[in-house]
């Protein structure tokens, strides 16, 4: 017999539990839906959350071919038979044949390559499903192409939901007679992650060979036999101690920071993640203070990925307690937040002429280039002159912080102006 998982897999939007930002009434999936038109997109969230059965509801809706691709066991000799394939058996007015590929993080650049043409010329619709911020694992020409729907973990009404749905309708558990006396443990070994939560159902099912099956925490422990933190790596904690992590970090209590570090290592989570975070706080609350910083994050980073685990935790730990150490300062994060909301509300403004480059005769004689003035030909290699658009003169983005090393920033400016 199937698993509970496989049994109780949505079909329709209906019956589909979690993710209202996104298929709620009115939510931009579900009016994609509703309009037939379906444009590629990529699915990023944890496990066990309904990316792929939200893939197949899309496909079964709209009533056109669905092919299926892994990352883990696939080449670009796959991808370009199912492209070759889709051209084949795709009508002129039937909508494009859809492409799913789970794990589309793992996928390598001339695999991701390989989708560009079919999905740009509308050969197939493309829906990725990851668990990686795409940011950094799908390539930017791929990720132009396509929307970004970010998943979330199952509340704990979400997951209670589902539970009740499951005893009351599965056709073996309803028949089992289920009853839910504690549910704390039981949620905690889910993590927000509906397939765990139906699995975790399956295996207490079949630990009572017949009879009533009563849930309780002591119940679930014992069936389990092993901690819940392992359980949590992809569930709410995950969100919560990463955030915990880097909030220690930013408050400069190194004892914290190696704490929260040692929760995510032995909860499994994968280093990488924690190396990004690293990378991140180290540009946006080191920042100017201590330069260095991005460069401890980012070499950890790399020794991460040259020597894996368990040595990894070490450059990990060394990078933490540095950047949790070093002075604090927000200036470039903050600086660029306003100037992106400026650009937001101001448009393109033209690039004043004496700025712009002149690579031809006809941009000279438009006065392209005309009169820039080098600046290392003059002394101190600093002149006075307009880099703002004309409107944007009296504009200031960069305030520099109240720390030794942005106090030479600031000196240094001082001087120019």
């Amino acid at each position: 017999m199937q698993p509970l998982a496989e049994r109780l897999r949505p079909t329709s939007l209906d019956n589909y539990i979690g993710q209202q930002h996104l298929v709620g009434e009115g939510a931009v999936l579900r009016r994609m839906l509703e309009s037939g038109r379906i444009s590629s997109f990529i699915l990023w969230g944890p496990p066990g959350v309904g990316k792929t059965t939200l893939a197949q509801i899309v496909a079964s809706t709209v009533k056109t071919a669905f092919y299926t691709l892994s990352a883990v066991n696939c080449g670009v000799k796959e991808v370009r038979e199912v492209i070759d394939r889709a051209k084949r058996e795709r009508f002129f007015s039937a909508p494009s044949p859809i492409l799913f590929i789970d794990e589309i993080h793992r996928f390598s650049k001339s695999q991701q390559d390989s989708l560009l043409a079919a999905v740009e010329q509308g050969t197939i619709t493309l829906i990725g499903a990851t668990t990686e911020n795409p940011s950094f694992e799908v390539i930017r020409p791929l990720l132009s192409r396509c929307q970004v729907y970010v998943l979330k973990s199952l509340t704990k009404d979400e997951l209670l939901h589902l539970a009740n749905v499951a005893i009351t309708t599965d056709i073996v558990l309803r028949e089992r007679k289920v009853e839910l006396v504690e549910t704390e443990a039981l949620l905690r070994f889910s993590g927000g992650d509906a397939r765990k939560l139906l699995n975790i159902l399956d295996l207490l099912e079949a630990s009572v060979p017949e009879g009533v099956i009563r849930i309780s925490n002591d119940f679930v422990y014992a069936c389990l036999q092993q901690s819940p933190l392992a359980y949590d790596k992809d569930g709410e904690q995950h969100y919560d101690i990463i955030s915990a992590f880097i909030k220690s970090i930013r408050g400069s209590n190194p004892d914290a920071a190696l704490y929260w570090l040692a929760r995510m290592i032995e909860g499994g989570e994968d280093p990488k993640f924690i190396a990004r975070r690293l990378v991140i706080s180290a540009a946006e609350d080191i920042g100017l203070a201590n330069p260095n910083a991005l460069l401890m994050a980012n070499a950890a980073f790399d020794a991460v990925e040259r020597i894996g685990f368990p040595e990894g935790r070490i450059p990990l730990a060394q990078a933490t307690v540095y950047l949790a150490s070093s002075p604090k300062s927000n200036s470039a994060y903050m600086g660029i937040n306003t100037a992106i909301e400026l650009v937001r509300h101001t448009g393109n403004l033209p690039v004043p002429l004496h700025l712009r480059n002149a690579p031809t005769q006809l941009m000279a004689e438009l006065g392209y280039h005309a009169g820039y003035a080098y600046p290392h030909d003059y002394p101190g290699h600093y002149v006075k002159q307009q880099y703002m658009p004309d409107s944007l003169q009296q504009e200031h983005f960069y305030t520099p912080a109240d720390n030794a090393a942005e106090r030479k920033l600031a000196e240094y400016l001082s001087r120019c102006k």
